[in-house]
């Protein structure tokens, strides 16, 4: 004899289900725009702009996307390199106040060096130059990056 499900165990399991999808998030938040000045954390917001905006990341595969891509520019230590791209290592007080949200826009984008906040007179080219990286690539060289930052 098999057991019949009673359509109000349906209706039951399907409310519960909503309710802890509904309890799982939070208010989203909207990534600010590549350049932007502001802090990426609302006022009195305590936590650090990276937990703000945290994107899932391995900081492995990071590091291998970023040796392939960034490095040529970032350096294979993410220290810089002369004339080139910036140092990832010592954060600004501009990365400090980017969420990785904030962050992979500002990567996907990249920064012009016409940009008046372009400080290096380089251009920073979407995805660094390589437009086959996906989201999950960018995800996990911004996890690499805050690995490496002191």
């Amino acid at each position: 004899m098999t057991k019949r499900v009673k359509p109000w165990h349906v209706v039951a399991a399907t409310v519960a289900l909503a309710a802890l999808v509904g309890c799982s998030g939070g208010e989203k938040k909207e990534a600010a725009p590549a350049g932007d000045s502001k802090p990426a954390a609302a006022a009195g917001d305590s936590k650090p702009a990276a937990a703000a905006g945290a994107v899932a990341g391995d900081p492995a595969k990071g590091k291998e996307v970023f040796m392939g891509t960034c490095s040529a520019c970032h350096g294979p230590d993410a220290k810089g390199l002369p004339g080139s791209g910036k140092n990832l290592v010592n954060k600004s007080d501009w990365m400090k106040k980017q969420s990785d949200a904030d962050l992979l826009a500002f990567v996907k984008k990249g920064r012009p060096s016409t940009d008046p906040v372009n400080t290096t007179g380089v251009d920073m080219p979407p995805k660094g130059g390589n437009p086959s990286l996906n989201d999950d690539d960018l995800k996990n060289v911004i996890a690499y990056i805050r690995s490496v930052q002191k």
